[in-house]
């Protein structure tokens, strides 16, 4: 009996408990169902909160054509006006699919606009066909050239009469990257043969044939590119013994020059005051101390006029070669390196302000014993930028660290293109290339530090993944400016004047009287605009957000005779279906609570009166009654009457149905 009275202690505190956490949450939960109730009653006007009648509603009160057919006509019309409205729903939808894919296919319009005004001269960048002076390299060139003389000599005479003359020759160079012959007389078996006696059969299954020698009509010369101490090889060929061995003396070339400082390398250049001889700019002189120089490793010492980096950019008020730049230049043909270049003359290129010359890929040559004159044509283009273009404005959204950052230039594609291949040169082959920056902390590529460099280098020079790497890696500029040249030329000096003009030059170069200057190493250039306008290339939106909502207005209202409003009545029935939904799921996880909570009591639940009691009399007891079959306490068996005090009729503890809310202003249940 005590058990059972401390038990029924517990449950009435368990139920005050429970009463007054339902009091709070369950006020809250009434609070946010009754917001949403009169929310959904004023948006719906009184449609009723059943799908069906939301559905109705909708067909009955919207200006779209079409759904009110549907409620208001007979069976037959019913059926045939929502077909009717399914099969314009669907064509107004497919449409719509093509104008906002159209849309974000980010197509451009290109517009071509000419101005006329006052422009800045563009930087010009002169540099010699030959990197260095060969008077100079010669020490460094020495065993390379006696090599390069023997190969030739094997070429053209390759009867074995001469095997005693190469026996002072420095092999080590060789042995990296050799010269061979392949004799193609057998196309399914050919022969690889070493120029210098040891001959090589590309067959493991062949045996070598000493002495065996070929044409140059039935042989080929090829490269020979090995890595990992000779295990893997690979012949690059040529279809002229010119291209192979000038291929291989520059390739020889490069590992000889990477082991050079910097320093020494621009001594053994063109100085500017050797290359320029005169210069003029409009009416005002000139001279190699208006020219900022740079080294590059295809071209030495490479001059910049107008560079912008230092001083503001020199204007040009007037079209025509005598306001444009006009030089003359000592390319200094009798000392070029003869295994190293082929081409006598000065390369030149036109360029912006404070960008990087990449004199090697888009500049020109200007021919000794010339007068070159070059008009210039301005084009700007503008690109319009991501999503329509894919640019950049300064390159800091390429993933391609810019290793010519140094020289303080601007972001160019060119610029990009070549640190990407530097870094795939790092990554794969250990070391960097000769001909591109260098980043901190790593070496160039030689023959001793790294002796598979060669044939790593050429297996990554001809790979096609790499070069589509670097190309998708890199972006072009959104704002770029393009000179467009017109090229022509004379002799220069003429016949006639030649004798006084090479005196007056010799004379100021080499304050000698004699003339030691001549025809084929003197070049003359006049660069100037030729006329003065600017063309502006300019991408803009082809479709822009008027063109897609206009077209989507349209097809709508033609279609289904709608407008935005009709759309606005569309996603108040979208919101109203949410809505009923979270009223129904509310319902639903109430119900479930309850069911939860009356799972608890072990015994019969309290009535409600003693839950009320309990809450607000903290010492009140109920009485207990007995159920157990074994106490008779009462000898007529008769249960015992249930005392209890009717609950307060407090307007605070009214309980009401969950969906019995009150009305905003009437009172009346919804």
């Amino acid at each position: 009996m005590h058990e059972k009275m401390l038990r029924r202690d517990c449950t009435l505190q368990l139920g005050r408990k429970r009463l007054s956490e339902n009091f709070l949450k369950g006020g809250a939960t009434m609070h946010v169902k009754k917001y949403l109730l009169k929310g959904l009653h004023r948006l719906q006007k009184g449609p009723g909160y059943t799908y069906k009648e939301l559905l109705v509603w909708y067909c009955d009160n919207t200006n779209t054509h079409g759904p009110k057919r549907i409620i208001c006509e007979g069976p037959k019309k019913k059926a045939m006006w929502f077909l009717l409205t399914l099969l314009f729903a669907a064509l107004v939808c497919w449409q719509w699919g093509i104008f906002i894919r159209t849309y974000l296919s980010w197509e451009v319009s290109v517009s071509l606009s000419v101005g006329f005004k006052t422009m800045d001269f563009p930087a010009v960048t002169i540099c010699n066909a030959s990197p260095f002076q060969y008077s100079k390299v010669r020490h460094l060139l020495k065993d390379l050239d006696e090599l390069m003389d023997a190969v030739l000599e094997r070429i053209l005479a390759p009867e074995p009469s001469h095997a005693n003359a190469t026996e002072a020759l420095n092999f080590t160079i060789w042995n990296h990257t050799p010269l061979v012959l392949i004799d193609e007389q057998n196309p399914h078996k050919p022969v690889v043969l070493d120029l210098f006696g040891d001959n090589h059969n590309s067959s493991a299954s062949s045996s070598p044939a000493p002495g065996r020698t070929c044409d140059a009509q039935g042989c080929k010369v090829a490269m020979r590119l090995c890595s990992l101490n000779g295990t893997v090889c690979t012949f690059r060929n040529f279809t002229s013994a010119t291209q192979a061995v000038m291929e291989w003396y520059v390739l020889q070339a490069t590992n000889i020059f990477s082991q050079v400082p910097r320093q020494e390398l621009v001594a053994m250049s063109y100085p500017g005051e050797q290359l320029i001889l005169a210069c003029l700019f409009g009416a005002e002189p000139c001279s190699h101390r208006n020219f900022t120089s740079i080294f590059h490793p295809d071209y030495g010492n490479c001059h910049i006029f107008n560079w912008g980096m230092t001083e503001k950019a020199l204007p040009s008020s007037n079209p025509g070669a005598e306001f444009g730049l006009k030089l003359i230049l000592d390319i200094g043909q009798e000392d070029y390196v003869p295994f190293l270049t082929s081409t006598a003359g000065a390369r030149l290129l036109l360029h912006e302000q404070r960008s990087y010359p990449f004199i090697k890929e888009e500049g020109i040559y200007a021919m000794s014993g010339t007068e070159t004159s070059i008009g210039v044509l301005v084009d700007r283009l503008e690109r319009k930028g991501e999503p329509y273009s894919r640019c950049t404005k300064n390159g800091s959204d390429v993933p391609i660290p810019n290793l010519y950052s140094d020289h303080n230039t601007t972001y160019s594609i060119q610029a990009c293109i070549h640190s990407c291949f530097q870094d795939h040169m790092i990554r794969n082959c250990s070391c960097g290339h000769y001909l591109y920056p260098l980043p901190r902390g790593e070496k160039y590529c030689n023959n001793q530090d790294f002796p598979d460099w060669a044939y790593c280098y050429s297996d990554l020079r001809i790979n096609v993944a790499q070069r589509e790497t670097c190309i998708n890696l890199c972006k072009e500029s959104c704002n770029d400016t393009q000179y467009k040249m017109t090229i022509s030329m004379a002799e220069w000096p003429s016949e006639a004047s030649e004798d006084w003009i090479l005196h007056v030059l010799s004379q100021e170069r080499d304050q000698s009287t004699n003339i030691t200057l001549s025809r084929k190493g003197i070049v003359k250039l006049n660069i100037y605009f030729q006329e003065f306008n600017y063309r502006t290339i300019e991408e803009s939106a082809a479709n822009n957000i008027v063109w897609l909502l206009s077209n989507l207005g349209g097809q709508f209202g033609f279609w289904m005779g709608g407008s935005v409003l009709c759309l606005i009545e569309f996603g108040e029935i979208i919101i109203d279906f949410v809505w009923i939904t979270v009223i129904k799921l509310v319902a639903f996880s109430k119900s479930l609570q309850r069911r939860r909570a009356q799972a608890h009591y072990a015994s019969p639940p309290p009535t409600v009166a003693e839950l009320v009691e309990a809450h607000t009399n903290f010492g009140f007891q109920p009485d207990v009654i007995s159920h157990s079959p074994t106490t008779g306490t009462y000898p007529d068996e008769q249960p015992v009457p249930i005392p209890g005090t009717p609950p307060p009729n407090y307007d605070s503890l009214r309980l009401q149905p969950l969906d019995v809310v009150e009305s905003d202003n009437e009172g009346d249940a919804i």
